[in-house]
């Protein structure tokens, strides 16, 4: 599978975001490249499309099946690049992130790749698995007491969960309540943009 080699910060510099959204509270002492090109149209979108693509640690080919499965939807219900946010969102590896059971994205994944997640009592290793309103997440029984958890738990302790999501942080578990509406999503990503480069 392919893999970003880019450092992360790095990456956050080029793309003008603050790796707080990635999970990641140290800042990059270089300051973001203030380059006086302005940019096009298209590299607006673009930079939009490939941020977005980072956050939620998606690749090329799977990020464009997500906006075609967004604009099926939105025929019956909300507009493309919202249904695309909340797509992303319920991902299985974000709701654990979420949650506050993974300090960044790329922990959440491979905490549900080593099979340590359940959904809805049955072992779910496939981090882009799309939850349902009404799912319930946890932490396998065997690992619920391993030291990792308790250090997560202690980093991310302030992060708060959003109203898409119940938490019971004493069993490592939680619920799906609603489907994500924007405003839950604190993501600093302008999703029109991303809708005007696909509708090309």
């Amino acid at each position: 599978m392919a893999r970003d080699m880019v450092p992360v910060l790095k990456r956050c510099r080029s793309l003008d975001l603050d790796p707080i959204y990635l999970g990641i509270e140290k800042k990059s002492k270089k300051q973001p490249q203030n380059s006086r090109r302005k940019i096009s149209e298209y590299g607006l979108q673009m930079r939009e499309k490939q941020k977005a693509k980072f956050i939620y640690g998606v690749l090329e080919k799977q990020f464009r099946g997500y906006y075609a499965k967004a604009e099926k939807m939105a025929k019956k219900e909300g507009i493309p690049g919202q249904n695309l946010l909340m797509l992303l969102e319920l991902r299985l590896d974000n709701a654990m992130f979420r949650l506050g059971y993974g300090r960044t994205r790329k922990e959440a994944r491979q905490i549900v790749r080593h099979k340590h997640v359940l959904v809805n009592g049955k072992a779910v290793d496939i981090p882009s698995y799309q939850l349902k309103v009404g799912d319930v997440i946890e932490v396998k029984e065997k690992y619920k007491s391993m030291q990792r958890y308790k250090d997560v738990l202690d980093v991310t302790a302030s992060r708060v969960v959003p109203a898409w999501l119940s938490a019971d942080h004493d069993a490592l578990k939680g619920t799906v309540v609603a489907k994500p509406k924007r405003e839950d999503i604190d993501v600093p990503v302008e999703e029109t943009l991303i809708v005007e480069l696909y509708s090309k």
